[in-house]
Protein backbone atom coordinates (compact mmCIF):
# COMPACT_ATOMS: atom_id res chain seq x y z
CA UNK A 1 0.00 0.00 0.00
CA UNK A 2 1.15 3.41 -0.90
CA UNK A 3 1.55 5.82 1.40
CA UNK A 4 0.52 9.15 0.73
CA UNK A 5 2.49 11.87 2.73
CA UNK A 6 5.58 12.77 0.38
CA UNK A 7 9.26 12.11 1.02
CA UNK A 8 10.56 15.60 0.85
CA UNK A 9 13.48 16.11 -1.32
CA UNK A 10 15.99 18.74 -1.22
CA UNK A 11 18.35 19.69 -4.51
CA UNK A 12 21.75 22.04 -3.75
CA UNK A 13 22.41 23.20 -7.49
CA UNK A 14 20.51 23.43 -10.36
CA UNK A 15 23.28 23.64 -13.14
CA UNK A 16 22.89 20.99 -16.26
CA UNK A 17 22.50 18.04 -14.04
CA UNK A 18 20.34 19.78 -11.27
CA UNK A 19 18.25 21.22 -13.63
CA UNK A 20 17.98 17.55 -15.60
CA UNK A 21 17.14 15.75 -12.07
CA UNK A 22 14.49 18.53 -11.87
CA UNK A 23 12.97 17.97 -15.06
CA UNK A 24 12.61 13.53 -14.55
CA UNK A 25 11.34 14.04 -10.98
CA UNK A 26 8.54 16.38 -12.20
CA UNK A 27 7.64 14.46 -15.30
CA UNK A 28 8.11 10.60 -14.03
CA UNK A 29 6.32 12.07 -10.46
CA UNK A 30 4.29 8.78 -10.75
CA UNK A 31 6.26 6.33 -11.88
CA UNK A 32 8.75 7.14 -9.30
CA UNK A 33 6.04 6.87 -6.45
CA UNK A 34 5.19 3.85 -7.44
CA UNK A 35 8.43 2.36 -7.56
CA UNK A 36 9.81 3.84 -3.99
CA UNK A 37 6.29 3.67 -2.72
CA UNK A 38 5.55 6.95 -1.55
CA UNK A 39 5.34 10.41 -3.37
CA UNK A 40 8.75 12.52 -3.56
CA UNK A 41 8.49 16.23 -3.37
CA UNK A 42 10.96 18.87 -4.37
CA UNK A 43 10.53 20.64 -1.29
CA UNK A 44 13.52 23.22 -1.93
CA UNK A 45 16.60 24.38 -4.74
CA UNK A 46 19.63 25.89 -3.36
CA UNK A 47 21.30 27.93 -6.06
CA UNK A 48 23.67 30.58 -6.24
CA UNK A 49 22.47 32.90 -9.15
CA UNK A 50 18.74 33.11 -8.11
CA UNK A 51 18.12 35.67 -11.64
CA UNK A 52 19.02 33.44 -14.01
CA UNK A 53 16.86 31.76 -16.03
CA UNK A 54 16.02 27.47 -15.30
CA UNK A 55 13.49 26.84 -17.79
CA UNK A 56 10.97 24.17 -16.33
CA UNK A 57 12.39 24.89 -12.62
CA UNK A 58 9.74 26.58 -10.41
CA UNK A 59 10.68 29.40 -9.18
CA UNK A 60 9.19 29.05 -5.48
CA UNK A 61 11.33 26.14 -5.12
CA UNK A 62 14.86 28.99 -5.25
CA UNK A 63 16.10 30.34 -2.53
CA UNK A 64 20.01 31.10 -2.17
CA UNK A 65 20.51 29.90 1.81
CA UNK A 66 21.44 26.24 1.29
CA UNK A 67 22.43 26.13 4.45
CA UNK A 68 18.62 26.55 6.12
CA UNK A 69 17.25 24.55 3.82
CA UNK A 70 19.21 21.18 4.36
CA UNK A 71 18.24 22.42 8.42
CA UNK A 72 14.61 22.13 8.03
CA UNK A 73 14.12 19.08 9.57
CA UNK A 74 11.45 17.93 7.60
CA UNK A 75 13.82 17.31 4.46
CA UNK A 76 14.21 13.61 3.85
CA UNK A 77 17.10 13.24 1.30
CA UNK A 78 19.52 16.32 0.36
CA UNK A 79 20.84 15.29 -3.93
CA UNK A 80 23.89 17.28 -4.14
CA UNK A 81 25.45 18.54 -7.24
CA UNK A 82 27.12 21.74 -6.90
CA UNK A 83 30.59 19.98 -6.99
CA UNK A 84 33.85 21.09 -5.03
CA UNK A 85 34.70 20.79 -1.75
CA UNK A 86 33.31 23.32 0.21
CA UNK A 87 30.67 24.28 0.86
CA UNK A 88 29.69 20.94 -0.31
CA UNK A 89 31.08 19.07 2.60
CA UNK A 90 29.67 21.16 5.25
CA UNK A 91 26.46 21.10 4.16
CA UNK A 92 26.45 17.44 3.35
CA UNK A 93 27.35 16.86 7.16
CA UNK A 94 24.63 19.53 8.36
CA UNK A 95 21.75 17.49 6.15
CA UNK A 96 22.70 14.37 8.23
CA UNK A 97 22.74 15.95 11.69
CA UNK A 98 19.17 17.20 10.54
CA UNK A 99 18.21 13.72 10.11
CA UNK A 100 18.57 13.66 6.08
CA UNK A 101 20.09 10.98 3.68
CA UNK A 102 22.25 12.13 1.05
CA UNK A 103 22.93 11.62 -2.97
CA UNK A 104 25.73 13.35 -4.47
CA UNK A 105 27.35 13.45 -7.50
CA UNK A 106 30.52 15.20 -5.84
CA UNK A 107 33.39 12.52 -6.77
CA UNK A 108 35.77 14.86 -5.54
CA UNK A 109 34.46 15.42 -2.72
CA UNK A 110 33.82 11.80 -1.81
CA UNK A 111 37.36 11.14 -3.30
CA UNK A 112 38.93 13.29 -1.27
CA UNK A 113 36.94 12.76 2.56
CA UNK A 114 34.61 9.55 1.77
CA UNK A 115 35.35 8.06 5.38
CA UNK A 116 34.38 11.25 7.46
CA UNK A 117 31.15 11.67 5.06
CA UNK A 118 30.34 7.81 5.60
CA UNK A 119 31.78 8.21 9.29
CA UNK A 120 28.82 11.23 10.03
CA UNK A 121 26.29 9.60 7.95
CA UNK A 122 26.39 6.45 9.86
CA UNK A 123 26.37 8.47 13.39
CA UNK A 124 23.08 9.34 12.16
CA UNK A 125 21.84 6.39 10.93
CA UNK A 126 21.39 7.96 7.68
CA UNK A 127 22.81 7.15 3.81
CA UNK A 128 25.29 8.20 1.71
CA UNK A 129 24.67 7.55 -1.72
CA UNK A 130 26.85 8.77 -4.87
CA UNK A 131 26.80 6.23 -7.80
CA UNK A 132 26.14 9.73 -9.91
CA UNK A 133 30.11 10.23 -9.33
CA UNK A 134 32.24 7.83 -10.61
CA UNK A 135 30.56 7.52 -14.11
CA UNK A 136 27.65 9.41 -15.24
CA UNK A 137 25.16 6.54 -16.21
CA UNK A 138 27.51 3.47 -16.14
CA UNK A 139 26.26 1.03 -12.67
CA UNK A 140 29.75 1.05 -11.36
CA UNK A 141 29.20 1.72 -7.27
CA UNK A 142 26.24 -0.37 -6.71
CA UNK A 143 28.01 -3.34 -8.62
CA UNK A 144 30.90 -3.46 -6.40
CA UNK A 145 29.82 -2.49 -2.88
CA UNK A 146 26.40 -4.87 -3.68
CA UNK A 147 26.39 -7.12 -6.47
CA UNK A 148 30.07 -8.19 -6.23
CA UNK A 149 29.85 -8.22 -2.24
CA UNK A 150 30.32 -11.86 -2.00
CA UNK A 151 33.69 -12.13 -4.43
CA UNK A 152 36.96 -10.88 -4.54
CA UNK A 153 37.81 -8.17 -6.59
CA UNK A 154 41.40 -8.45 -8.12
CA UNK A 155 41.17 -5.38 -10.60
CA UNK A 156 39.78 -2.36 -12.03
CA UNK A 157 40.59 -1.02 -15.43
CA UNK A 158 38.79 1.61 -17.80
CA UNK A 159 38.16 4.50 -19.46
CA UNK A 160 36.67 7.14 -16.95
CA UNK A 161 36.50 10.23 -18.51
CA UNK A 162 34.90 11.24 -21.72
CA UNK A 163 36.78 14.44 -22.41
CA UNK A 164 40.24 12.56 -22.63
CA UNK A 165 38.71 9.81 -24.30
CA UNK A 166 37.33 12.26 -27.36
CA UNK A 167 40.71 13.57 -27.31
CA UNK A 168 42.92 10.58 -27.80
CA UNK A 169 40.10 8.78 -30.05
CA UNK A 170 40.18 12.03 -32.16
CA UNK A 171 44.28 12.26 -32.20
CA UNK A 172 43.97 9.00 -33.29
CA UNK A 173 41.32 8.79 -35.67
CA UNK A 174 41.91 12.17 -37.82
CA UNK A 175 46.16 12.16 -36.87
CA UNK A 176 45.84 15.29 -35.59
CA UNK A 177 47.62 16.96 -32.59
CA UNK A 178 46.51 17.69 -28.63
CA UNK A 179 45.79 21.38 -29.10
CA UNK A 180 43.69 20.39 -32.52
CA UNK A 181 41.84 17.41 -30.55
CA UNK A 182 41.35 19.46 -27.64
CA UNK A 183 39.96 22.83 -29.54
CA UNK A 184 37.16 20.56 -31.24
CA UNK A 185 36.17 18.63 -27.61
CA UNK A 186 35.73 22.73 -26.80
CA UNK A 187 33.60 23.63 -29.56
CA UNK A 188 31.42 20.27 -29.00
CA UNK A 189 30.94 20.94 -24.81
CA UNK A 190 32.93 17.77 -24.76
CA UNK A 191 35.58 20.31 -22.22
CA UNK A 192 35.44 22.77 -20.06
CA UNK A 193 36.80 26.28 -20.72
CA UNK A 194 39.48 25.01 -17.85
CA UNK A 195 39.73 21.53 -18.85
CA UNK A 196 42.52 21.29 -16.94
CA UNK A 197 40.96 18.77 -14.30
CA UNK A 198 39.88 16.06 -17.08
CA UNK A 199 43.26 16.54 -19.28
CA UNK A 200 45.57 16.82 -16.15
CA UNK A 201 44.01 13.65 -15.13
CA UNK A 202 42.51 14.96 -11.43
CA UNK A 203 38.58 14.24 -12.48
CA UNK A 204 39.95 10.40 -13.20
CA UNK A 205 42.01 10.26 -10.37
CA UNK A 206 39.19 11.13 -8.04
CA UNK A 207 37.17 8.11 -9.75
CA UNK A 208 39.85 5.88 -9.38
CA UNK A 209 39.86 6.71 -5.52
CA UNK A 210 36.54 5.89 -5.18
CA UNK A 211 36.22 2.52 -7.07
CA UNK A 212 39.57 1.09 -5.52
CA UNK A 213 38.49 2.19 -2.21
CA UNK A 214 34.59 -0.12 -2.73
CA UNK A 215 36.67 -2.78 -4.70
CA UNK A 216 38.94 -3.79 -1.88
CA UNK A 217 37.51 -2.52 0.81
CA UNK A 218 40.16 0.15 1.98
CA UNK A 219 40.83 3.84 2.29
CA UNK A 220 42.10 5.04 -0.85
CA UNK A 221 41.49 8.71 -1.26
CA UNK A 222 42.83 10.81 -4.52
CA UNK A 223 46.38 11.55 -2.75
CA UNK A 224 47.10 7.55 -3.10
CA UNK A 225 46.55 7.89 -6.83
CA UNK A 226 49.30 8.48 -8.99
CA UNK A 227 48.35 10.74 -11.69
CA UNK A 228 49.65 11.79 -15.43
CA UNK A 229 47.57 14.04 -17.63
CA UNK A 230 47.55 13.48 -21.48
CA UNK A 231 48.85 16.60 -22.62
CA UNK A 232 52.35 15.70 -23.19
CA UNK A 233 50.85 12.57 -25.62
CA UNK A 234 51.82 13.30 -29.60
CA UNK A 235 50.85 12.97 -32.48
CA UNK A 236 54.10 10.78 -32.81
CA UNK A 237 53.21 8.92 -30.18
CA UNK A 238 49.52 7.42 -31.37
CA UNK A 239 51.79 6.93 -34.81
CA UNK A 240 53.89 4.96 -32.78
CA UNK A 241 51.18 2.86 -31.01
CA UNK A 242 49.54 2.43 -34.35
CA UNK A 243 53.13 0.70 -35.59
CA UNK A 244 52.44 -1.53 -32.56
CA UNK A 245 48.99 -2.76 -33.19
CA UNK A 246 47.42 -0.65 -30.29
CA UNK A 247 46.40 2.96 -29.75
CA UNK A 248 46.11 5.43 -26.32
CA UNK A 249 44.03 6.07 -23.63
CA UNK A 250 44.14 7.75 -20.46
CA UNK A 251 43.30 4.84 -18.17
CA UNK A 252 42.19 4.00 -14.64
CA UNK A 253 43.86 1.15 -13.05
CA UNK A 254 43.14 -0.12 -9.25
CA UNK A 255 44.43 -3.24 -8.89
CA UNK A 256 45.22 -5.81 -5.70
CA UNK A 257 48.74 -7.04 -5.25
CA UNK A 258 49.84 -10.52 -6.41
CA UNK A 259 50.10 -11.53 -2.66
CA UNK A 260 46.77 -9.59 -1.71
CA UNK A 261 49.05 -7.59 1.19
CA UNK A 262 48.60 -3.94 -1.07
CA UNK A 263 46.58 -1.85 -3.93
CA UNK A 264 47.50 0.33 -6.09
CA UNK A 265 45.76 2.74 -7.89
CA UNK A 266 47.22 5.40 -10.82
CA UNK A 267 45.61 7.11 -13.85
CA UNK A 268 48.02 8.45 -16.98
CA UNK A 269 47.74 7.50 -20.96
CA UNK A 270 48.91 3.82 -21.84
CA UNK A 271 48.95 2.30 -25.14
CA UNK A 272 46.42 -0.62 -25.41
CA UNK A 273 45.86 -3.23 -28.29
CA UNK A 274 43.46 -2.75 -30.74
CA UNK A 275 42.49 -6.41 -29.63
CA UNK A 276 41.33 -5.14 -26.24
CA UNK A 277 37.44 -3.74 -25.82
CA UNK A 278 38.85 -0.55 -24.29
CA UNK A 279 40.60 0.07 -27.73
CA UNK A 280 37.05 0.50 -29.30
CA UNK A 281 35.88 3.05 -27.08
CA UNK A 282 35.24 6.01 -28.92
CA UNK A 283 34.50 9.74 -28.71
CA UNK A 284 33.35 10.66 -25.12
CA UNK A 285 31.81 7.38 -24.12
CA UNK A 286 33.34 5.84 -20.65
CA UNK A 287 34.13 1.92 -20.37
CA UNK A 288 35.41 -0.74 -17.23
CA UNK A 289 36.27 -3.85 -16.83
CA UNK A 290 36.16 -5.33 -13.23
CA UNK A 291 38.12 -8.57 -12.48
CA UNK A 292 37.10 -10.59 -9.87
CA UNK A 293 37.51 -14.35 -8.83
CA UNK A 294 34.75 -15.87 -9.20
CA UNK A 295 32.41 -13.42 -11.94
CA UNK A 296 35.47 -13.50 -13.75
CA UNK A 297 35.54 -10.58 -16.37
CA UNK A 298 32.74 -7.60 -16.64
CA UNK A 299 32.59 -4.94 -18.75
CA UNK A 300 30.69 -1.82 -18.26
CA UNK A 301 30.12 0.54 -21.04
CA UNK A 302 28.31 3.93 -21.51
CA UNK A 303 27.82 7.65 -21.71
CA UNK A 304 30.29 8.98 -18.59
CA UNK A 305 29.16 12.06 -18.19
CA UNK A 306 26.15 15.01 -19.34
CA UNK A 307 23.54 15.95 -17.48
CA UNK A 308 20.66 13.12 -18.65
CA UNK A 309 23.28 10.33 -17.75
CA UNK A 310 24.12 11.51 -14.99
CA UNK A 311 21.00 12.79 -13.64
CA UNK A 312 19.74 8.84 -14.14
CA UNK A 313 22.22 8.04 -11.47
CA UNK A 314 21.00 10.64 -9.35
CA UNK A 315 17.35 9.16 -9.83
CA UNK A 316 18.38 5.61 -9.18
CA UNK A 317 20.25 6.61 -5.98
CA UNK A 318 16.93 8.81 -4.99
CA UNK A 319 14.94 6.11 -5.42
CA UNK A 320 17.37 3.32 -3.48
CA UNK A 321 17.01 6.05 -0.50
CA UNK A 322 13.94 6.57 -0.26
CA UNK A 323 13.02 2.45 -0.27
CA UNK A 324 15.36 2.32 2.41
CA UNK A 325 13.94 5.21 4.33
CA UNK A 326 10.47 4.06 4.33
CA UNK A 327 11.51 0.83 5.49
CA UNK A 328 13.54 2.41 8.44
CA UNK A 329 16.90 0.67 7.45
CA UNK A 330 20.12 2.22 5.67
CA UNK A 331 22.10 0.64 2.73
CA UNK A 332 25.79 -0.53 2.66
CA UNK A 333 28.24 2.33 4.22
CA UNK A 334 31.58 2.37 3.92
CA UNK A 335 33.18 -1.16 3.96
CA UNK A 336 37.15 -1.05 4.97
CA UNK A 337 37.97 -3.53 6.91
CA UNK A 338 41.37 -5.10 4.88
CA UNK A 339 43.01 -1.68 5.90
CA UNK A 340 45.23 -2.61 2.78
CA UNK A 341 48.31 0.15 2.09
CA UNK A 342 48.27 1.39 -1.13
CA UNK A 343 51.51 0.73 -2.78
CA UNK A 344 53.31 3.37 -4.68
CA UNK A 345 53.63 3.81 -8.58
CA UNK A 346 57.37 2.79 -8.13
CA UNK A 347 56.52 -0.80 -7.21
CA UNK A 348 53.67 -0.88 -10.00
CA UNK A 349 55.04 -3.54 -12.91
CA UNK A 350 53.94 -3.41 -16.11
CA UNK A 351 55.26 -2.75 -20.03
CA UNK A 352 56.81 0.11 -21.44
CA UNK A 353 57.06 2.18 -24.99
CA UNK A 354 60.21 4.49 -25.01
CA UNK A 355 61.28 6.59 -27.72
CA UNK A 356 65.00 7.93 -27.35
CA UNK A 357 66.82 10.54 -29.72
CA UNK A 358 70.18 9.26 -30.38
CA UNK A 359 73.86 10.05 -32.39
CA UNK A 360 73.27 7.52 -35.34
CA UNK A 361 76.53 5.88 -35.25
CA UNK A 362 78.08 1.95 -34.51
CA UNK A 363 77.66 0.84 -30.79
CA UNK A 364 75.08 3.47 -29.78
CA UNK A 365 72.21 0.27 -29.69
CA UNK A 366 74.92 -1.95 -27.73
CA UNK A 367 75.46 0.78 -25.10
CA UNK A 368 71.80 1.71 -24.65
CA UNK A 369 71.03 -2.50 -24.00
CA UNK A 370 73.83 -2.19 -21.35
CA UNK A 371 71.75 0.33 -19.56
CA UNK A 372 68.88 -1.66 -19.55
CA UNK A 373 70.25 -4.98 -18.14
CA UNK A 374 72.16 -2.98 -15.50
CA UNK A 375 68.61 -1.74 -13.78
CA UNK A 376 67.06 -5.16 -14.58
CA UNK A 377 65.18 -4.39 -17.25
CA UNK A 378 64.62 -6.57 -20.28
CA UNK A 379 64.39 -5.11 -23.53
CA UNK A 380 61.64 -7.22 -25.70
CA UNK A 381 61.90 -5.02 -29.16
CA UNK A 382 64.03 -2.48 -31.03
CA UNK A 383 63.00 -0.74 -33.68
CA UNK A 384 65.86 1.70 -35.26
CA UNK A 385 65.49 5.18 -37.81
CA UNK A 386 68.89 6.83 -38.37
CA UNK A 387 69.26 9.86 -41.19
CA UNK A 388 71.90 12.56 -41.29
CA UNK A 389 73.76 11.86 -38.27
CA UNK A 390 70.96 11.37 -35.62
CA UNK A 391 68.66 8.86 -35.24
CA UNK A 392 65.55 7.27 -32.76
CA UNK A 393 65.14 4.04 -31.09
CA UNK A 394 61.71 2.90 -30.33
CA UNK A 395 62.03 0.42 -27.00
CA UNK A 396 59.26 -2.00 -26.19
CA UNK A 397 60.44 -3.39 -22.94
CA UNK A 398 59.16 -6.82 -20.89
CA UNK A 399 57.24 -6.02 -17.73
CA UNK A 400 59.66 -4.20 -14.98
CA UNK A 401 59.10 -2.37 -12.02
CA UNK A 402 58.43 1.51 -12.60
CA UNK A 403 61.07 2.72 -10.23
CA UNK A 404 63.70 0.14 -12.08
CA UNK A 405 62.55 1.78 -15.31
CA UNK A 406 63.00 5.51 -13.87
CA UNK A 407 66.49 4.60 -12.94
CA UNK A 408 67.58 3.27 -16.06
CA UNK A 409 65.92 6.94 -17.89
CA UNK A 410 68.14 8.55 -15.53
CA UNK A 411 70.79 6.37 -16.84
CA UNK A 412 70.65 6.62 -20.04
CA UNK A 413 70.10 10.65 -19.85
CA UNK A 414 73.66 10.82 -18.64
CA UNK A 415 75.10 9.01 -21.76
CA UNK A 416 76.63 11.11 -24.28
CA UNK A 417 75.30 9.81 -27.00
CA UNK A 418 71.54 10.05 -26.06
CA UNK A 419 70.29 13.32 -27.01
CA UNK A 420 67.21 13.01 -25.39
CA UNK A 421 64.11 11.17 -24.16
CA UNK A 422 61.11 11.87 -26.55
CA UNK A 423 58.50 10.08 -24.98
CA UNK A 424 57.77 7.16 -21.94
CA UNK A 425 54.39 5.44 -22.35
CA UNK A 426 53.06 2.63 -21.03
CA UNK A 427 51.97 -0.64 -22.44
CA UNK A 428 48.17 -2.19 -20.70
CA UNK A 429 46.02 -4.62 -20.94
CA UNK A 430 47.49 -7.58 -22.52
Amino acid sequence: MMRTRPLKVALLGCGVVGSEVTRIMTTHADDLAARIGAPVELAGIAVRRPDKVREGVPAELITTDATALVKRGDIDVVIEVIGGIEPARTLITTAFEHGASVVSANKALVAADGAALHAAAEAKGADLYYEAAVAGAIPLVRPLRESLAGDKVNRVLGIVNGTTNFILDKMDSTGAGYSEALDEATALGYAEADPTADVEGFDAAAKAAILAGIAFHTRVTIDDVHREGLTEVTAADIASAKRMGCTVRLLAICERAADGASVTARVHPAMIPLTHPLASVREAYNAVFIEADAAGQLMFYGPGAGGSPTASAVLGDLVAVCRNKLSGTTGPGESAYTRLPVSPMGAVITRYHISLDVADKPGVLAQVATIFAEHGVSIDTVRQQGKDGEASLVIVTHRAADAALSSTVVALRELDTVRGVASIMRVEGE
